[in-house]
């Protein structure tokens, strides 16, 4: 059974499957915000759901930490653009900015 866990050490939010990590979406703290640089599941399990997943815990875990997000990550940015309900954690003046 997948989780998804926030790794401050490495900077990461990581989707295991008990030991085995099968994708990661890199954050960097930026004042009251986190930017998401890059995001990646492992080779032979794209299409599965799980880069859906990772986003979601990530933007879920940023909102209760009550920051805003800069996803600089093209994946992390076609998320909110599917899911509205992520659009305030976006500055309003930086919606254009990632095409939101």
């Amino acid at each position: 059974m997948t989780q998804v866990r926030r790794n401050d050490d490495t900077q990461r939010y990581e989707l295991t499957d008990g030991d085995r990590v099968l994708g990661f979406a890199e954050f960097r703290p930026v004042g009251n915000a986190v930017m998401l640089p890059h995001t990646e599941v492992e080779e032979g399990h794209e299409g599965e759901g799980l880069g859906s997943q990772l986003a979601r815990a990530a933007l879920d875990d940023i909102r209760e930490q009550g920051k805003l997000v800069l996803p600089m990550c093209p994946f992390i940015a076609a998320y909110i653009r599917r899911h509205p309900e992520y659009n305030d954690l976006i500055h309003p003046q930086q919606r254009a900015v990632f095409g939101l």
